[in-house]
């Protein structure tokens, strides 16, 4: 028998997510399934992932305590294109299914299933697209000359850490006394000579 779990959002204290959940129960009733849990994020906007109840409920996706999440409609779980399509694909990967009751949109269907399909094959599009444009703006700016990276410490520093370092300080102190990460410390460090 599955395990649900439901996600429902208001935007506002004044609106009560009461009508969605009613209806949802009812829903899961009807298809003879268990309601593992019910996420709610009252007074959240959905235009970011920054709830809550909508972290808890990814969280608990990702450790596949329950086999579909069901919202009353798509805009309930996101109202940016952007992060529907993430939560989508990240929903895939899990092998969780998917139920937008107003939306008509069910993935434990074949119909379902093809359209979590094409919605996994838009974010896969999505990040080649950003990758291109990360990729070609890194080559812009090399052409242009510009240095990318942590700018490089001067040799007094370096210096100065190996001084320090002589007298048994550790990476991490050495950085704070120098105002530097213990990172660029360690690195300057163990790739000069002493």
């Amino acid at each position: 028998m599955k395990r649900i779990a439901i996600y429902a959002r208001v935007s506002t204290d004044r609106q009560s997510t009461e009508s969605q959940l009613s209806t949802l129960r009812e829903y899961i009733k009807k298809r003879e399934w268990n309601l593992f849990k019910e996420y709610i994020d009252e007074g959240f906007t959905g235009s970011n992932t920054k709830r809550p109840a909508f972290n808890e409920m990814m969280a608990d996706a990702k450790k596949r305590r329950f086999d579909v999440l069901l919202v009353y409609k798509l805009d309930r779980l996101s109202r940016s294109l952007k992060d529907l399509i993430i939560t989508l694909d990240d929903l895939k990967s899990t092998g969780i299914d998917f139920v937008s009751y107003d939306n008509s949109l069910d993935t434990t269907t074949p119909t379902g299933r093809l359209i979590f399909h094409v919605v996994g094959s838009v974010a896969e599009f999505e990040r080649e697209i950003i990758k291109e444009r990360v990729k070609t703006g890194l080559e812009n700016a090399r052409r242009k000359g510009k240095r990318l990276g942590r700018p490089p410490v001067s040799s007094a520093l370096v210096e100065e850490a190996k001084r320090l370092r002589s007298q048994g300080m550790p990476y991490r102190k050495i950085g704070l006394q120098l105002g530097i990460p213990e990172s660029t410390v360690r690195a300057n460090l163990t790739s000069s000579p002493p």
